[in-house]
């Protein structure tokens, strides 16, 4: 029996490579992702208390140049939560893009495991009819090499 040669190794060496590297693009803006929905939440925290002590603020005596320091600050506050969840959609865009870009390397990697395993099976199927022909080829040898005796 000769012994099994994939012709396609190659191109699925490639592929595995493929994967492997598209997966950890994935898994680094998946990483980016989370640390941009992190960072919204904190700036989320932030204004938050931010807007509770402005609230807090308008119970005591009115002052305007307070009161718009206070409020200018609100709306850098606001600002930076707009950009952060512009950091975060993009982040997340980002990542839906190298999801589909690590499933498709997935599924082209798949596609030649698969050839592989029909080819290797096929091979195994003929080796195995190779086998079983020596041996009914042997038997029958043998059969003529010794005649049966009746008693």
């Amino acid at each position: 029996m000769k012994r099994f040669r994939f012709p396609l190794r190659p191109l699925a060496m490639l592929r595995e490579h493929r994967e492997v590297r598209a997966r950890e693009l994935f898994a680094l803006a998946v990483r980016a992702y989370v640390q941009s929905e992190a960072a919204l939440a904190a700036v989320r925290a932030r204004v938050t208390r931010f807007e509770a002590a402005l609230f807090a603020g308008r119970e005591g005596r009115f002052q305007a140049a307070e009161a718009a320091q206070a409020f200018a600050a609100y709306r850098r506050e606001c600002d930076v939560e707009v950009t952060a969840e512009r950091t975060t959609h993009a982040a997340r865009a980002e990542m839906d893009q190298r999801r589909a870009a690590y499933l498709a390397a997935h599924r082209e990697l798949e596609i030649v495991k698969r050839l592989e395993d029909k080819a290797r099976n096929a091979h195994r199927l003929a080796a195995n009819r190779e086998e079983q022909a020596e041996l009914d080829d042997f038997a029958g040898r043998c059969r003529v090499l010794r005649p049966l005796t009746t008693a």
